[in-house]
C-alpha cells in the first residue's frame, strides 16, 4: 500500500528542490485557504529552490466535507489534476457537498461519478496515512507547515516564509 500512496505524491515546484516545505492541510480549513497563496507564491519565486508537498489533514471533526474534499483530490490526482482541483476546492469552501464535488470534478474533464461514492473511497488509504503520518508528528490542526522538518509557527505570509526558507 506504501508504494500505492507515496507520502510525496502532491508535490508543486521542482521534485528535486533542496528545500522542502511540507503542508498539513484541510480543504475546508479557512487559514490553509489564506496560506495557500503565499505557499505557492514562495514557490513559484524560489528558482527551484523550494518544493511544497501537501498531505491531507482533513478536520473532519469541524468541517464536515473535508474528507469528502480530500477524497475528490485525490481522484483528481490520479488524473495529474491534484493542484487544480486544491485550488478549486480551497478557493469555494462553501461549495463541498457532493454535487458540488460532481462539478468540479466535470469542469476539470472527470468523470463525476469518480469523486463521491465507492470509487473515492477506494482512495481512502492515501487520506488515512498522510492524517496518521500528521497524528505521529503532532499535528493537531490546520495548516501543519514545516519547512525541511522544522514546525513553522504563526501566522502565514510570504516574508516569514522567506525568513523560515532562508533559515532551513
Amino acid at each position: 500500500m506504501a508504494d500505492e500512496f507515496p507520502a510525496e505524491r502532491h508535490v508543486y515546484g521542482r521534485l528535486d528542490a533542496p528545500v522542502t516545505i511540507l503542508e498539513f492541510g484541510d480543504l475546508e480549513c479557512p487559514y490553509c485557504r489564506a496560506a495557500a497563496g503565499p505557499l505557492k507564491e514562495l514557490v513559484d519565486s524560489s528558482d527551484g529552490r523550494v518544493r511544497l508537498v501537501w498531505r491531507h489533514f482533513p478536520l473532519f471533526e469541524v468541517h464536515p466535507y473535508a474528507l469528502s474534499a480530500a477524497l475528490a483530490a485525490e481522484v483528481a490526482g490520479r488524473h495529474g489534476k491534484f493542484w487544480e482541483m486544491h485550488d478549486a476546492l480551497l478557493a469555494e469552501q462553501s461549495r463541498l457537498t457532493e454535487p458540488d464535488l460532481r462539478r468540479a470534478a466535470e469542469a476539470m474533464g472527470i468523470d463525476p461519478a469518480e469523486v463521491v461514492g465507492d470509487r473515492a473511497q477506494a482512495l481512502a488509504p492515501a487520506v488515512q496515512g498522510d492524517y496518521t503520518a500528521g497524528i505521529e508528528l503532532g499535528v493537531r490542526g490546520t495548516p501543519a507547515i514545516y519547512v525541511d522538518g522544522t514546525y513553522f509557527h504563526g501566522k502565514v505570509t510570504l516574508a516569514r516564509l522567506r525568513e523560515a526558507v532562508d533559515a532551513a
